[in-house]
């Protein structure tokens, strides 16, 4: 019982840590490509490309734990979340160019941090997916 709720604790400050580093990064992404007609900004440095690797890293660790059940996504939770996820992932797909669409910084703001939120979530979802099949391709 205390290494579920221990769990519990770890899946909720990762899921609130990585949303705070992909805000914080995405408007970084944002302020970096303002006004620049490519749209790779923060995420093409080297250092950008460790944060994106930290924020997926994280998103593993969330989808890991809700996976076996012992993160903050419950198992009726789950539908709601890939749901809930595959819309930011495509959000972050679509808003990827319009940085030079929409200006002065709403497009470039749209585009940073659907970007960041979405390099976080898609482990997440991804994992949850995979569970999500698994679960229903298995017999009862």
């Amino acid at each position: 019982m205390a290494e579920s709720k221990m769990m519990s604790k770890i899946g909720t400050w990762a899921f609130i840590i990585g949303i705070i580093i992909a805000l914080i990064v995405g408007l970084y992404q944002a302020y970096t490509i303002e006004g620049k007609s490519y749209s790779t900004g923060f995420f093409g440095t080297d250092t950008g490309g460790i944060i994106a690797w930290v924020l997926a890293a994280i998103g593993a660790i969330i989808g890991i734990l809700a996976a076996l059940g012992k993160g903050t996504i419950t198992k009726n939770e789950t539908p709601g979340f890939l749901l809930a996820g595959i819309a930011i992932v495509v959000m972050g797909g679509v808003f990827v160019g319009w940085n030079n669409l929409i200006t002065p910084w709403i497009g470039s703001l749209l585009s940073g941090i659907s970007m960041a939120l979405s390099i976080f979530v898609a482990p997440a979802v991804g994992i949850l997916a995979i569970k999500a099949v698994w679960d229903m391709g298995k017999d009862k």
